[in-house]
């Protein structure tokens, strides 16, 4: 089993021992901020095994129908995610406001405590393991889903403060407030991991940092006139990148071919971790406006 599959497998564990704690607790103390996370440590778990199922089809090698793979599911996957966390914000959002109008009296506050530390403390060991498996992998998933459970450390921890603040003051509106701001968050936080998979699934390219540096390594190589048509993406763990190199035209196809695969090792070295398919088509002039005119024609 792959690293990322075992990451899965421990956040749904990890989300299934936080619901049961939370639910009891929320329900028995009726405390909207604790019902607010229970709910979300069941969306966790639900997005955790849709995560298993999406990094299970994204491994699948390529084949004759999908010729680059399966890794766009990672992506997919994502805004799934997002969509899913963005409506649990919403419900913790009406949930609270409710509350905050219509006031209902909080009980077993010490025993809320308590569960809120253990949920702390818990996801925070999960969200460490988590970064550890994203940053090794590369797994757009396993990263998703390190972003979904520090959203939940945060709000756990928020949830916990605003306990200890109504165990020692008695001012239970505190609890409603509490669940407004972290439904806001926790909406923001869907926004950037939808936006993050709609880029790669609209084939956006490159960090801008990673495009400039692949730039200066084809111009850095001395037998390059010139390059043009540089194209980049990524899917899944993997960087797509299709660029024209310019050679002089009495430059033999040996030297042509070994400053290309040269060009094409120094990429590669910008991020060992993860895989890259370089499609280097070599120019023995610059026919970049001429392939421009013949674009311009068939439209």
């Amino acid at each position: 089993m792959t690293l990322q599959k075992k990451a899965t497998l421990i956040s749904s564990a990890t989300a299934t021992l936080l619901i049961i704690i939370k639910l009891f607790v929320g329900l028995l103390s009726g405390s909207v901020a604790v019902l607010a996370s229970a709910i979300d440590s069941v969306l966790d778990l639900i997005v955790s095994a849709f995560n298993y199922f999406a990094i299970a089809k994204a491994e699948q090698p390529a084949n004759q129908t999908f010729n680059y793979g399966k890794g766009k599911i990672e992506a997919l996957a994502a805004v799934i995610e997002g969509t899913i966390i963005c409506m649990s914000g919403l419900f913790i959002l009406y949930t609270a406001t409710k509350k905050l109008l219509y006031p209902e009296p909080l009980l077993h506050v010490s025993s809320s405590i308590i569960v809120m530390l253990i949920s702390f403390v818990l996801t925070l060991a999960l969200v460490a393991f988590l970064n550890y498996v994203a940053h090794k992998t590369r797994s757009m998933v396993v990263k998703s889903d390190a972003l979904h459970y520090k959203t939940d450390v945060l709000s756990n921890g928020a949830i916990l403060l605003s306990l200890l603040a109504i165990h020692a003051t008695g001012f239970e509106m505190i609890d409603a407030i509490m669940g407004i701001i972290i439904s806001l968050y926790i909406m923001h936080s869907a926004y950037e991991l939808m936006k993050d998979g709609v880029y790669i699934l609209l084939d956006a390219s490159l960090e801008k940092e990673l495009v400039q540096k692949i730039q200066t390594i084809i111009l850095d190589e001395k037998e390059i006139s010139d390059f043009h048509d540089l194209k980049t993406r990524t899917s899944a763990n993997t960087h797509f990148v299709d660029v024209h190199l310019v050679f002089s035209p009495g430059i033999s196809l040996l030297r042509a071919h070994y400053a290309g695969d040269k060009i094409e090792e120094n990429i590669k070295a910008l991020v060992p971790e993860a895989e890259w398919v370089i499609n280097a088509h070599l120019d023995p002039y610059d026919d970049s406006e001429m392939n421009s005119l013949l674009h311009v024609k068939k439209e």
